[in-house]
């Protein structure tokens, strides 16, 4: 897999709780995100700038929505489904101190453990 779907402020060194996504030419950011809603299910294939070169099937919802404010502090809602849906969970959960990895399961997590351990080497 290649490609970027979001990046939160944190990765990047800036210690704000916004994120800004690009999906399918949607371009935009949010500040003070709140993952308000989550719908079905989607098991995907997910990576992370914080860990590059790992990917992983990891369980989101196939449709999100996340309400937060704009630059100039004007609410709005972003919801997606797809790609969206998981750019907009994935980053939601790196401002609350969650990788991908924590939501893995079973022998998925302990390859990506391992994958880490052995990256790292």
């Amino acid at each position: 897999m290649d490609g970027r779907a979001g990046v939160a402020a944190p990765q990047i060194g800036v210690s704000l709780r916004v994120f800004s996504y690009s999906v399918d030419g949607d371009l935009g950011y949010v500040v003070n995100p709140r993952l308000v809603r989550t719908e079905g299910l989607q098991d995907g294939d997910e990576g992370c700038l914080s860990l590059p070169g790992l990917w992983f099937p990891t369980e989101r919802g196939s449709e999100a929505t996340v309400t937060g404010v704009d630059a100039d502090g004007k609410p709005i809602t972003v919801e997606g489904d797809g790609l969206m849906a998981r750019c907009l969970q994935h980053e939601t959960d790196h401002l609350d101190g969650i990788v991908y990895i924590d939501r893995l399961k079973g022998r998925t997590r302990k390859s990506a453990l391992r994958a880490i351990r052995e990256a790292a080497e």
